[in-house]
């Protein structure tokens, strides 16, 4: 007999992953920020010495944001400010805690048990390296994947947020999967983007260092403060969310960052495209049970 939830898991990692390679791999270059907007955020950033943790949001396909958040990784580090970088683009467990400075890249990318196929070190590379050259620890922040089976059967994720915003979140991974998934999968999925948020906070909240400040970056999705990683930290914690946007920012968005970072449209592309043709061309096949 098939086992319903391995089915399922596979299906959606196959849908993710192939995700993560339409915006990541193949995506166009951009102009990076203009000097005015760096200098901008540069001042921000300043402003907010002490802050004990830095949310930021990126769009995965935008290379000046892995840019922008290079050089606050390296404005940070420069004076002194960094307790760790916790990142999206490793898995909770891995870390470069115990790599001297002058590391080398490879040496780095094993401690990081690094996945380049979903998130290309040629664009997350400089920023993991920043931290890295600065003698600052990177901790992987993300759901391991052998947890991810779980957290689709964990039911009390349900209850994390409120209605609507659950309603909220659901409508994000239904459109943030080019509204391919089977609708039965949408709550599962849902529980699993929860769970994400609440390792993210949780390794953020671990690395914390008296008078400095924990950078996390991640996608937009990840750091919206009513939905996101904000949800899982102490009630009244002090954190700042700056948001980068290569195109029109949400009204949501705009309200909820405390810091929008503006940066060159994008090239239009449909990175749902590909993906709609792969799944009329192969649908995944329901499980037992399911028929």
């Amino acid at each position: 007999m098939v086992d319903l939830v391995t089915s399922r898991f596979k299906i959606m990692g196959a849908l993710v992953l192939a995700l993560a390679l339409a915006s990541c791999a193949s995506a166009p270059a951009d102009a990076p920020a203009d000097a005015a907007t760096k200098a901008a955020w540069q001042a921000q950033l300043a402003h907010w010495q002490g802050v004990p943790l830095l949310l930021l949001g990126e769009e995965h396909d935008a290379s000046a944001h892995q840019q922008w958040e290079r050089d606050t990784t390296a404005q940070l580090a420069a004076s002194d400010r960094l307790a760790a970088l916790v990142i999206e683009m490793a898995e909770a467990g891995h870390q470069t805690d115990g790599l001297p400075p002058e590391a080398g890249e490879d040496a780095v990318k094993a401690a990081l048990h690094w996945q380049d196929t979903g998130w290309p070190w040629k664009r997350y590379g400089p920023m993991v390296m920043a931290a890295v050259r600065a003698g600052v620890p990177v901790r992987g922040g993300n759901l391991p994947r052998e947890r991810m089976r779980g957290a689709m059967q964990d039911t009390q994720l349900d209850a994390h947020l409120s209605a609507d915003r659950l309603a909220q979140q659901q409508a994000a991974v239904r459109e943030g999967h080019c509204d391919l998934l089977p609708e039965r999968q949408i709550a599962p999925m849902t529980r699993v983007q929860l769970a994400r948020d609440e390792q993210l906070a949780k390794v953020a909240l671990a690395a914390q260092q008296p008078g400095k400040t924990v950078l996390l970056v991640a996608g937009n999705g990840h750091v919206r403060p009513t939905l996101g990683i904000p949800t899982w930290l102490p009630a009244n914690f002090e954190h700042k969310v700056a948001i980068a946007q290569a195109a029109s920012a949400s009204s949501a968005i705009n309200i909820e960052a405390d810091y929008l970072y503006r940066t060159a449209p994008l090239a239009p592309k449909d990175h749902c495209a590909a993906l709609r043709r792969q799944w009329q061309a192969h649908p995944p096949q329901p499980a037992a049970g399911q028929r």
